[in-house]
């Protein structure tokens, strides 16, 4: 009887101390430092993308502003070269003006009014009138002024001279219009007739023609201007 009793009291014993081995390791909490390193992680990647795509969104504006500032300042300059050329034009066309209000002046030698005027007289009157340029009294120093140019490259303004064979600039003339076929009008103060308009392809004037300088250009115009 002692011995069942015993028996009975070592196996309800051993149950208990089963339960309760089993209950703590039910009840115990399990590491969980893996899931947390991986959610940091997580997180910091999305930061560093929408920290990249904001950067990129940055570099984007900054350069759609650059983009902008380039065509802007484009425009610009293209509006101002167009200016420019426009104040060049009107420039010529007043000279030219000027030139044709004294068709039909009679020639004189040494003369430097409308009642009279000879050829380097009416060129630096047309010029000191249109543009307030001051140009030497005769043909021949008129000649050393400007750049020169080609017969096949004149344009309207050009001074165009002449000489007696080889010998020494002693006419001047204005270019007055080139003709799609490329004949050149200039007008003059000729001996003959006064201030007329002739063509380089006269059978007169042709032969005497020794070359062409470009007195106005729309560098030396606009350089004035800026400096005045």
């Amino acid at each position: 009887m002692k011995k069942r009793v015993l028996y009975y009291l070592v196996a309800v014993s051993a149950t208990f101390s089963l339960q309760s081995c089993v209950t703590n390791y039910v009840v115990s909490t399990p590491t969980t430092y893996t899931n947390e390193y991986k959610s940091d992680a997580k997180l910091a990647s999305i930061d560093n993308k929408k920290l990249e795509t904001a950067k990129a969104q940055l570099l984007s504006s900054f350069s759609d502003e650059k983009l902008a500032a380039a065509r802007s300042m484009e425009a610009t300059l293209k509006n101002d070269e167009i200016a420019k050329t426009v104040r060049f034009t009107k420039k010529i066309d007043d000279l030219l003006t000027e030139a044709e209000s004294y068709l039909g002046t009679p020639y004189k030698y040494g003369g430097m009014t409308r009642r009279g005027i000879d050829c380097s007289a009416f060129v630096l009157s047309v010029f000191g009138a249109a543009t307030g340029m001051t140009l030497p009294r005769v043909a021949a120093s008129q000649a050393q002024e400007g750049e020169k140019v080609e017969k096949s490259n004149l344009q309207k303004g050009d001074l165009v001279f002449f000489s007696q064979g080889r010998g020494r600039i002693s006419h001047v003339g204005i270019v007055e219009n080139v003709t799609e076929e490329g004949d050149v009008k200039f007008i003059h103060a000729a001996t003959s007739r006064g201030v007329m308009i002739s063509s380089l392809n006269d059978s007169y004037w042709g032969p005497k023609y020794r070359f062409a300088k470009r007195i106005i250009s729309p560098e030396t115009f606009n350089n004035n201007l800026a400096n005045n």
